[in-house]
């Protein structure tokens, strides 16, 4: 029995990788035919809208980066200081090393922070003060491209939902700017959650609009911006980094 415990272990570990690197070669395969550049257009001035702190690294690093690539100008709108546990003066400092790493100048760094949007989920933001706020910024700075949740918000937080109901009541009822678009990042289900790579095949097939995939390099870069936030990376954020698909993989869908 104890020798056949390391050879089922063995198996285990070659049929994983075999799986990973035909998911691997399968992406290089399909990527071409899914280049989100035309859908984004040339030149975009894209805003990320995220709840806290971190966010953009957790869970759109390969969006940022991928706009990056596409030589996309991105810039960045927080509706909170995280000041959940008290910890807002760090959290913001640690946002701004974050963003640094993934090549998001201060000057395009706005985090808000006051009493209207407390880093709380049990807490409901005002859909349209949220709304009047991202409409503000949108137009003072002639964004044509905003990403942001999706109705999910990716883990369920309702701040995160709250940011996506606010874009979404800004399409429905045409509010923004002519040639201003949304893009949402879609939640998966916990078991495509966490498998990172293995998940490559199943985006791909996927009928979403706009799909990034980092490179090696690039999911290092996610991996420095992630670890700017000291503050959060509790042992569980730490396995997050090594497994979850929203640190190689993002999926986008237009509203």
């Amino acid at each position: 029995m104890e020798a056949v415990l390391p050879l089922c272990a063995a198996a285990a570990a070659a049929i994983l990788a075999w799986v990973f690197l035909r998911g691997w070669k399968f992406s290089e395969r399909m990527k071409k035919s899914r280049q989100p550049a035309g859908l984004l257009g040339a030149g975009s001035r894209a805003l990320l809208v995220i709840a806290h702190p971190d966010d953009e690294a957790m869970f759109f690093a390969p969006t940022v980066l991928g706009l990056a690539r596409l030589r996309h100008q991105v810039s960045l709108l927080c509706f909170s200081s995280g000041n959940y546990y008290n910890q807002g003066e760090i959290r913001k400092k640690e946002l701004l090393q974050s963003c640094d790493v993934l090549g998001i100048p201060p000057s395009s760094i706005t985090i808000i922070d006051n009493r209207y949007f407390p880093d709380d989920p049990s807490v409901q933001w005002d859909t349209g003060h949220v709304a009047s706020i991202l409409l503000q910024h949108i137009e003072a700075n002639r964004i044509n491209l905003v990403v942001t949740f999706d109705a999910g918000g990716v883990s369920g937080h309702i701040n995160h939902v709250a940011l996506y109901v606010a874009a979404r009541t800004l399409c429905s009822e045409g509010k923004l700017p002519e040639g201003c678009s949304v893009l949402t990042l879609q939640s998966v289900n916990l078991v495509r959650k966490y498998i990172s790579l293995l998940d490559l095949p199943v985006s791909l097939l996927h009928t979403q609009d706009v799909l990034f995939v980092l490179t090696s390099q690039e999911a290092t870069q996610a991996k420095r911006a992630m670890s700017c936030h000291h503050s959060q990376l509790h042992w569980f954020r730490r396995l997050y980094v090594l497994f979850s698909r929203y640190m190689r993989i993002n999926s986008l869908h237009f509203l």
